[in-house]
């Protein structure tokens, strides 16, 4: 169902995500009281541009937000992995047009990942456990993967912080297999950062997103 209801809507994926057209615009800015740009600076920045290590991009999605970073992170290995075929293809189209030589794209399954443990210096996942049927495995898949002492860091979707933004996402965006319940409160998600990361957490919301950032220790 995810896959078949990101597949028939690919077409205005990045709009809604961007906000340059005039509707979805007025989506960000009303519906949910959030720019998506900027908090997706606000994540990027965590990692600098002069990154040297191997970073894992999950999901990936169609690299919109994440492309022109890559393109100046020329000392980093980039592996960004989606679910979805489609998002990759769009990615993949991106990635090639901008010439990203550090990005290699793979499609698999957050909850079972494809690598050994500790493999990557950095795990950024931007606007992803939203839609991760099993939030829980996928924290504990991601961590299990980053090398001690890396960086997590990323955004997402939280319930109970703007009625309007929850009722959209039960009604709308759950039934059409867009975002996968059941959804973290921001307690919820602070606490299951806080049992693999420790100490080591940052964390703080932009109405119903949740902008993070950890060390695994």
């Amino acid at each position: 169902m995810q896959r078949n209801a990101y597949k028939k809507r690919m077409k205005h994926y990045d709009d809604v995500l961007t906000g340059r057209r005039w509707w979805s615009h007025i989506y960000m800015k009303y519906l949910w009281r959030t720019d998506d740009n900027a908090i997706a600076r606000e994540v990027l920045a965590m990692i600098p541009d002069d990154f040297r290590g191997k970073v894992l991009d999950v999901p990936v999605g169609t690299a919109v937000f994440t492309a022109e970073k890559y393109r100046r992170m020329t000392d980093a290995e980039i592996v960004g992995l989606d679910y979805s075929q489609e998002m990759l293809a769009i990615a993949g189209e991106r990635a090639a047009q901008m010439q990203l030589r550090n990005l290699r794209l793979e499609q698999g399954d957050v909850g079972k990942l494809p690598y050994p443990d500790e493999s990557f210096d950095c795990v950024l996942s931007m606007n992803g456990f939203h839609v991760f049927p099993d939030k829980p495995k996928a924290f504990a898949e991601t961590f299990r993967v980053l090398k001690a002492g890396g960086l997590f860091c990323g955004c997402f979707y939280i319930t109970g912080q703007r009625p309007c933004a929850d009722r959209f996402v039960r009604h709308v965006l759950d039934r059409k297999g867009l975002f996968v319940p059941p959804h973290l409160t921001r307690t919820e998600a602070e606490d299951l950062l806080c049992a693999f990361y420790g100490d080591n957490v940052a964390v703080r919301n932009e109405h119903s997103i949740l902008i993070f950032k950890a060390r695994k220790p």
